[in-house]
């Protein structure tokens, strides 16, 4: 029986350098206390702002913000590595409050910035403001949406009620999540965990996955109507901010931090509709392939190539991703390398420690990267996607000050996808073995059908729930299953069995408590596409190595265009779409 080990069993080399950030949990309190003085330094400001003295107002609020950031992804680091300790528990709480003791602490600035003279504030953004042009004029963009500077406060005193629902899913996910165990072919007994969950559905025995599915989603399903009353909070969240802050939706509002138009959005949808028969198709191969008489959720992951053993060790994966990075250049390699040498990586699952993987750091510091590596072909694609926002937040840091250093949700998934693209070239170029490259091509596949196909329809399950709450219809358990069993049979076709544990699978997807976040996986990974062949075909590494460098400098869409990929347009999306349509139309061919 397959235990994981505790925390302190880990050994240091496999866990992230995390003082780095802070030394200590001593430091911390320090810090803490000194941030807690700083804060009051920002009372001098209030109801005195003026062209004279807004510079030193705004460089007092960025050296507390970065401080408040610091401080708080530590502390959400240290209770994402076990989220049973309770030490960490109330760190990370701690931090909660400081978010919204800085919140408070400046929620005056931006009111009162727009009470200035337009005229007066646009002709010192050209001179002792320059720094501040992008933020300030972003700023007037949403002057409507900006409220006085008393509701502002009361928003900012709500922050962590605001993030209750969310806590309380990741509370529910994360720490009290046991899903049982199953028996492997072999009749081994198998704890399934989240970081097992994927391998145990790519088991080349139905069974195996059978029971892992089951297992996960009865887990679930056992707490559906808790589960339903959370997430139905945090959409009512959503909606009471929009409306407060006079938008026209919860959708409206996700958008405009972004200055990204819902057409953006909208079109995403329309063409992946458009391109939903080849996605049908592909259903039908792989039940063709794996020559079920059905085939049912718990199928869509298995390789559909048998007999290709594609184990591959930490140390294999750093050494074939570093490999299939060069086309990006020297520079970009010395920095990923410095990564994997330097335990900016915390590598394998422990007790209590989050779901996934992800990335997440500072200012002042290179970000950490968290996996729940198990040797697998994905996992080692996973690595690059992880490592593709490391060096991202670290060439956005260290070229930006740090007003503009961090990059906005809408590029977020375009430097990790581009690096898996470029992994999957290098490992099909590098490969003889026809069965092999024929596994990678239905890899290839696995991540357009995950990445825009099912990312899309999570999209549009938030569209529809938000759209349906705000228009006065309460959602509950059933009724949020029955919207996302239909999605299912629009997105998979006929071919599929809807198991009735799918109809469960939005009650465990996390980031439906971060709303309208889920698009820009499929946005980015259509951005990627076109990136990678540039790279590859046009010698684009430098204009790619100028947009990592941007971070939110300008608008996200100006940003992309600058670097040669418009996404106001359907082109990228489509030519994307195609290549899986191509995909698809080779494998049914060799099957």
């Amino acid at each position: 029986m397959e235990q994981l080990k505790n925390r302190s069993e880990v050994l240091e080399d496999f866990k992230w350098k995390i003082e780095d950030l802070v030394a200590s949990d001593k430091i911390w309190q320090e810090r803490f206390d000194a941030l807690i003085k700083d804060f009051k330094k920002l009372d001098s400001f209030k109801d005195n702002i003026n062209i004279e003295n807004l510079y030193s107002c705004l460089s007092l609020r960025d050296k507390v913000s970065n401080e408040t950031m610091v401080l708080y992804v530590y502390a959400n680091l240290k209770n994402n590595e076990d989220s049973t300790n309770s030490f960490y528990q109330s760190l990370s709480s701690k931090a909660d409050s400081l978010i919204s003791l800085y919140q408070g602490a400046t929620a005056f600035i931006e009111p009162e910035i727009l009470t200035l003279k337009e005229d007066e504030l646009l002709k010192a953004l050209d001179n002792d403001l320059s720094l501040y042009k992008q933020y300030i004029n972003n700023l007037l963009r949403t002057k409507e949406h900006i409220l006085s500077t008393e509701k502002e406060e009361i928003l900012a005193n709500a922050y962590e009620i605001s993030q209750a629902a969310d806590n309380i899913f990741s509370m529910l996910n994360n720490a009290d999540a046991d899903f049982g165990y199953i028996k492997d072919e072999n009749g081994k007994e198998i704890k399934v965990t989240h970081g097992n969950y994927s391998m145990l559905l790519e088991n080349p025995n139905q069974e195996v996955r059978k029971q892992a599915f089951k297992a996960m989603y009865k887990f679930y399903h056992s707490l559906k109507n808790t589960i339903a009353a959370t997430y139905t909070s945090s959409v009512k969240a959503d909606i009471f901010n929009a409306k407060v802050r006079n938008y026209n939706s919860s959708i409206e509002q996700a958008l405009s931090q972004t200055n990204v138009p819902l057409d953006v959005y909208k079109n995403l949808i329309a063409t992946v509709h458009k391109f939903l028969p080849a996605m049908h198709k592909y259903v039908s191969i792989r039940k063709k392939r794996l020559g079920l008489d059905e085939i049912h959720f718990y199928d869509l992951y298995t390789p559909i190539v048998k007999d290709v053993d594609k184990k591959i060790t930490f140390e294999e994966g750093k050494k074939l991703t570093l490999e299939a990075l060069k086309p990006l250049g020297d520079d970009y390699i010395k920095n990923l390398q410095e990564a994997f040498d330097n335990r900016w990586i915390d590598i394998y699952e422990n007790v209590g420690k989050r779901s996934g993987a992800y990335v997440w750091g500072a200012y002042g510091c290179h970000p950490f990267v968290s996996l729940n590596y198990t040797d697998t072909l994905d996992d080692m694609f996973t690595l690059a996607h992880e490592m593709g926002h490391a060096m991202h937040s670290y060439y956005t840091t260290t070229n930006q000050p740090y007003i503009y250093g961090d990059y906005t949700i809408f590029l977020a998934e375009v430097a990790s996808t581009v690096n898996e693209a470029l992994l999957m070239e290098h490992l099909l170029k590098t490969t003889d073995n026809e069965e092999e490259k024929l596994y990678l091509i239905n890899h290839f596949m696995e991540q357009f059908r995950t990445t825009l196909f099912r990312q899309t329809m999570f999209a549009e399950f938030e569209m529809i729930v938000h759209e349906k709450m705000e228009q006065g219809e309460p959602q509950t358990f059933e009724s949020l299953c029955e919207i996302y069993k239909d999605l299912n049979i629009k997105y998979y076709g006929n071919d599929i069995i809807i198991d009735e544990e799918i109809t469960w699978e939005w009650a465990r997807i996390p980031h439906f408590y971060s709303a309208f976040y889920v698009y820009q996986y499929a946005t980015g990974y259509s951005c990627a596409i076109a990136f990678s062949k540039k790279i590859l075909e046009e010698n684009g590494k430098d204009a790619y190595l100028n947009f990592l460098k941007s971070g939110s400098s300008d608008y996200s869409t100006e940003i992309l265009k600058k670097a040669g990929v418009d996404m106001t347009k359907k082109e990228p999306i489509e030519d994307a779409l195609k290549v899986f349509e191509e995909l698809v139309d080779k494998m049914d061919k060799i099957s």
